[in-house]
Parts: C-alpha cells; sequence; structure tokens
C-alpha cells in the first residue's frame, strides 16, 4: 500500500485518484469524530473540513503526519462551525466550553452497554479540547506529540492534559451515573470501556452526503 506521503505527491502533481484514495484512507475516522460534536450538521463540517484540506495541502511540510494534519484542520473547523452560529467568540479561549453545552441535544450514539452510555454522555460535558485529547488517546491511539499537534500543544502539555481529563470524566461520570453500581463498573476498567466504545462508533453507519469528496480545489 501507497504511504500517504506518496499519495500526496502524485497527487500535488495533478493525479486527482491519488487524491481521492488519500481522503478516502482517512474519511471514515474524521468523520466519525466530527460525528458526536455537531450531529446533524456532520456532513457540512466534513465538507468543510475537506475543502480546507484541498485549499492547504501545499502548506503541508511533513512536520507530522498527514492523518494528524486531517484532525487538526478539522478540530480548527470545528470551532469556525460553532463561531458561525454564534456560540463562541472569535478568540481562541474556548478552555470553559464543552461540546455539550454548544449542542446539548441528546446523543445518538447505540450503545452496547450501560457503561459505553455513561462514558459517552461524560465525554461530551468535558471542555472540548480535554474531550479532543482523550477521544485521539484512546479511539486513534494517538501519541502524546500527535496530540499535541492537533491540539496545537507541546507534547509535555498533552500528557498533563489528559491527566485533567481523565479526573474531570471521572466527575463528570459521577454526577451522570443513574447507580453505584454502573459508576463502579466504568470507572473499573475506564481504558476497556473507552476502547469499546470506539468499537460501537466504528460501526455507525456515515450518511450518504458525507461521500462528496473535493476533488481539487477549484470549487
Amino acid at each position: 500500500m501507497e504511504d500517504d506521503f506518496a499519495l500526496l505527491d502524485a497527487w500535488r502533481d495533478g493525479d486527482l485518484e491519488a487524491g481521492s484514495r488519500l481522503f478516502d484512507r482517512h474519511f471514515e475516522s474524521i468523520h466519525r469524530f466530527l460525528r458526536n460534536k455537531v450531529g446533524d450538521e456532520t456532513d457540512e463540517v466534513m465538507q468543510r473540513t475537506l475543502l480546507a484540506c484541498v485549499e492547504s495541502r501545499d502548506r503541508f511540510r511533513r512536520a507530522s503526519s498527514f492523518r494528524t494534519f486531517l484532525f487538526g484542520v478539522a478540530r480548527l473547523e470545528l470551532l469556525s462551525h460553532y463561531r458561525r452560529r454564534r456560540k463562541l467568540d472569535a478568540q481562541l479561549h474556548f478552555e470553559g466550553k464543552s461540546f455539550f453545552d454548544l449542542n446539548p441535544s441528546p446523543s445518538t450514539v447505540v450503545a452496547d452497554h450501560k457503561e459505553q452510555q455513561l462514558l459517552h454522555e461524560a465525554l461530551r460535558r468535558l471542555p472540548m479540547d480535554l474531550q479532543i485529547a482523550l477521544e485521539l488517546h484512546y479511539w486513534e491511539c494517538m501519541s502524546a506529540t500527535e496530540i499535541g499537534t492537533v491540539l496545537e500543544i507541546p507534547a509535555g502539555t498533552v500528557k498533563s492534559r489528559l491527566r485533567r481529563a481523565k479526573q474531570l470524566l471521572r466527575s463528570s461520570m459521577e454526577q451522570l451515573a443513574v447507580t453505584k453500581m454502573q459508576l463502579e463498573s466504568t470507572l473499573g476498567d475506564l481504558e476497556g470501556w473507552a476502547r469499546s466504545l470506539g468499537d460501537v462508533l466504528r460501526r455507525e453507519p456515515m450518511t450518504a452526503g458525507a461521500q462528496t469528496i473535493p476533488k481539487d480545489g477549484s470549487n
């Protein structure tokens, strides 16, 4: 299989099929990343993310993997999405906001177990970048360096944020848990439940509209 950089080089040289294969390789993970943060507007934000990647491809200097570049663009498009809807101000001081604050609609995730549902609801109530850090850690198996690239912070800061995120996640679950047994079961195997929740999200079907991928930057 061609690596991402080989496909990127071919795409830059005019091979649109290579560009399409490059997007296809990462499409599902980026779509999943957006879906539990913007709900019904996932397709719109996905298209904006892909178009932003097309427009900025020649500025990507390979200081990181192409995958982390895509997630970084997706994160910025999420923030732009909520600013356009006047739910975030124009500044980057969003540490106290959660995606639940911005979009409190009930989750549509169909979990297999009550522990997964509790974990998902608690994640949505974390400050945005803390939720993103945990998701990239658990579901994308990213290193601290890779997460730092997405969040635009040093790797050392990522480690402290992950610790803080887990503390807040526990507090959030304590408030949301229906029973003590549910809480103890979830906390007793947090890593396992987090990864199994990722499996549940990967099974969810994508909408047909999300399949339209921009082929070049002319649109």
